[in-house]
């Protein structure tokens, strides 16, 4: 399938969108990369893709042009699929609505995270066909809290947290323990969305199972899982 990534903005994409473009092609599918998201409001050009995948973070000095997100907003919407990934659900001052295509995403102001480590991840649904020959397993990653949810997910993942007291953003912060989602589906007219909250950097990627979910989450969002 050809598939169309956008890179770039406030993480080390230059460690991880190399990993992805690897096995995505390893795994048989087109891989166009773009660092520049204006391709987005070229509807000629978006057409000759099946699937739109996101590892980049769009807000303030990032963030999509209103012709960038009425195409992206189009190109699902007509049917085409999206792939989410980490911090690339960021919601962005100038686009709240973005949290109807993903279905919650990082917060600016209200999200926070433990420190960067293992993160033990909780497959909750099996039979989901985002996670098709993947069990529970341990990864190097960040845990997001405070995440705006919204109605009509269909989780299939989640971690674990105790209650802890963490720095963030230069003061020391009390972070409630739960079970967070990490991972889940959605439909936005006709398309399909995947969302995963793991990703943030190369080593991340590098986990063979993270690998196996996305490569999965790409199958189910262009209709062939």
């Amino acid at each position: 399938m050809k598939l169309l990534v956008i890179s770039g903005g406030n993480h080390p994409y230059e460690e991880s969108t190399p990993v992805l473009e690897k096995f995505l092609l390893d795994a048989g599918h087109s891989v166009t990369t773009s660092w520049d998201s204006s391709i987005l409001s070229d509807e000629i050009k978006m057409e000759q893709f099946d699937a739109l995948v996101f590892n980049t973070q769009r807000a303030n000095e990032t963030a999509l042009s209103s012709q960038e997100i009425m195409g992206m907003k189009d190109f699902i919407r007509r049917g085409k699929g999206f792939v989410c990934i980490h911090i690339s659900g960021c919601i962005p001052a100038s686009w709240k609505e973005y949290v109807e295509i993903t279905g919650g995403g990082w917060d600016l102001k209200d999200s926070f995270h433990p420190p960067y480590g293992k993160v033990g991840v909780r497959i909750s649904q099996p039979n989901h066909p985002c996670v098709i020959d993947v069990t529970d397993f341990i990864t190097d990653d960040e845990l997001y809290m405070g995440i705006n949810y919204q109605d009509g997910n269909d989780v299939f993942m989640y971690a674990s947290s105790q209650d802890g007291t963490y720095e963030w953003r230069n003061k020391e912060v009390f972070m409630p323990g739960g079970d967070f989602p990490l991972g889940w589906t959605r439909n936005y007219g006709k398309g399909r969305v995947f969302v995963t909250l793991l990703g943030h950097d190369g080593e991340s990627f590098k986990n063979s199972e993270f690998q196996k979910i996305v490569l999965n989450g790409v199958k189910w969002v262009i209709g062939s899982a």
